[in-house]
């Protein structure tokens, strides 16, 4: 140490240039460092979710959940441990491998495990969803979609359709389905009575909607000079022309879908809800994914909202929620703001005790020094700066934040979204 400062005495020029390198890289990194919510936490993850209507928790486990983990364990490497839950309809198997695996090879392992294991399984399970990602891909946004006029099926089908496309290109943002809202799809009631009295079962509707509603590629038809492309009417285009199928002759009478049905536009049974305001909403959970910075995956999804917003019908309302960059903007702000009355507080320590200005403006220069040395380090080895979720919001964030979510969760598959969100907002 005693070499160090006769060095610096002897090069005093060698060492201001050093301390103005400092200054320049160390700002530099201070902008060009991502600031998260949490750092990169290499603990690699890759979901697989298995699909099966009907199928009870029981043979979910037994028949596709617990031959799928064996498979796995014999042709996939590196897998530190695996978890997985059987619900109605679904299972779910989390595959944890080592943090020094090559997660693309990893990922190319368990797709085609995958679709190997597929035919040894009950007869129309189809290929599972495959999702890979890790610790410290967590929800940074929430968007929420309500209204007063339009349906819970006219906001999902906006959710999915058209919001997540557009907001799915910023860099870095994960967004999966929305949460809430309800799936549109074409049902046919049937009226048992009906078919009772006409002698027709469920399997004749069945058949008769199979054989009739057919998506046949004719090709096309070069009449002159023209080339024109043929369509046959062999799928019904609209929801009306279902019920004017025809089922069965029975006694010399044709009987129609409308007869013994009521083909109509509906939707599955909810599995989540989600309220806005104590109304049914959509909610969209945007995930930071990759490297790129929580604060610049934010900023770039607040910039795209009202050009989105401008597509939307009239009467739906689409809000921000649960922002973490608010934390961590304040966290950032809380450090630098305690860094400088820490300074401070050194600085007038020394020059109270030894009343000299120059030992002051030393020991006041070196800190922000040593501070920015930290930061340029961790840039080069590719740290980021973490905010803590738990930081002191001030009194302007503090009430939004306590509006922004309110969270509760069943399992994973079945739970209910309630966000309070005031006419502040």
């Amino acid at each position: 140490m005693v070499g160090l400062v006769r060095l610096a005495l002897r090069r005093p020029y060698t060492f201001i240039v050093m301390a103005l390198l400092i200054m320049i890289f160390g700002v530099a990194s201070a902008f060009r460092t991502p600031t998260d919510i949490f750092p990169d936490i290499n603990i690699p993850v890759v979901s697989v979710v298995f699909s099966y209507t009907g199928l009870p928790p029981d043979d979910m486990a037994g028949r596709i959940v617990t031959f799928y983990e064996r498979a796995l364990t014999t042709s996939v490497n590196d897998i530190e441990h695996i978890e997985s839950q059987s619900i109605p309809d679904y299972g779910i198997i989390k595959i944890f491998f080592q943090p020094t695996v090559n997660i693309n090879a990893a990922l190319a392992e368990v797709s085609a495990m995958s679709q190997t294991v597929l035919k040894q399984m009950p007869a129309g399970v189809t290929p599972p969803t495959i999702l890979s990602f890790n610790a410290s891909s967590v929800p940074i946004l929430q968007l929420a979609l309500s209204s007063q006029q339009l349906s819970e099926t006219i906001l999902f089908d906006q959710a999915t359709s058209f919001i997540r496309p557009q907001l799915a290109s910023v860099a870095g943002a994960a967004i999966p389905l929305p949460y809430g809202g309800k799936v549109r799809q074409v049902q046919a009631d049937l009226n048992q009575q009906a078919l009772h009295t006409y002698g027709i079962s469920a399997n004749d509707v069945v058949n008769a909607l199979s054989i009739q509603n057919l998506i046949t590629p004719v090709g096309t038809q070069k009449i002159g000079t023209f080339e024109y492309t043929i369509n046959l009417n062999a799928s019904p285009s609209d929801i009306a022309a279902f019920n004017d199928l025809p089922i069965k002759t029975v006694n010399g009478t044709v009987i129609y879908m409308r007869d013994v049905a009521d083909v109509h536009d509906g939707s599955p049974p909810q599995t989540n809800v989600v309220h806005v305001d104590g109304k049914n909403a959509v909610l969209l959970a945007v995930i930071k994914a990759g490297a790129v910075s929580t604060l610049s995956i934010i900023s770039g999804i607040k910039q795209l909202l009202p050009s989105v917003t401008k597509t939307l019908p009239s009467g739906l309302n689409l809000t921000a929620v649960g922002d973490q960059s608010v934390f961590v903007t304040s966290a950032v702000s809380s450090m630098v703001r305690e860094a400088v009355i820490a300074a401070a507080l050194t600085g007038l320590m020394i020059l109270l005790f030894l009343g000299n200005w120059r030992s002051t403006l030393i020991i006041s220069i070196s800190i922000p020094l040593a501070i920015l040395v930290s930061l340029t380090v961790l840039s080069a080895i590719g740290e980021t700066i973490n905010g803590s979720r738990n930081a002191p919001l001030s009194p302007d964030h503090s009430p939004a934040c306590r509006r922004s979510s309110r969270y509760f969760s069943r399992h994973p598959l079945v739970g209910v979204v309630d966000l309070a969100i005031g006419r502040a907002w």
